[in-house]
């Protein structure tokens, strides 16, 4: 894989099960990577966009291919933060043959 198309820098997160003082759950997220800045990588591809109406306020949905190196501690339910862009992953297809890349099958809504 040609690495100069790995131009953006993005972190990985993953949802964390925390209760509240009384006991309530919430969601929160942690980021994947725990050393460095937590940033890896990534190239992103925007595939698609599209616009609606949701609780009367306007809501745009970009559907998003990010390549990210070869790694196995990706899944559907994590995100990706890139900037103050938050990508919910909903596939995760590695690379099988060669294991160099996995790419992200991401959603955006704003």
């Amino acid at each position: 894989m040609d690495s100069r198309r790995l131009n953006r820098k993005v972190t990985i997160q993953r949802q964390t099960a925390e209760q509240d003082a009384a006991g309530q759950p919430l969601t929160t997220w942690g980021n994947l990577i725990a050393s460095g800045d937590g940033k890896v990588w990534a190239n992103i591809l925007h595939l698609s966009g599209s616009e609606s109406i949701k609780a009367n306020a306007d809501a745009s949905t970009v559907r998003a291919s990010i390549r990210i190196r070869y790694r196995t501690d990706v899944d559907a339910g994590m995100r990706v933060m890139h900037g103050a862009v938050v990508y919910d992953i909903k596939a995760a297809l590695p690379d099988e043959v060669r294991r160099e890349y996995v790419d992200l099958v991401c959603e955006a809504v704003r």
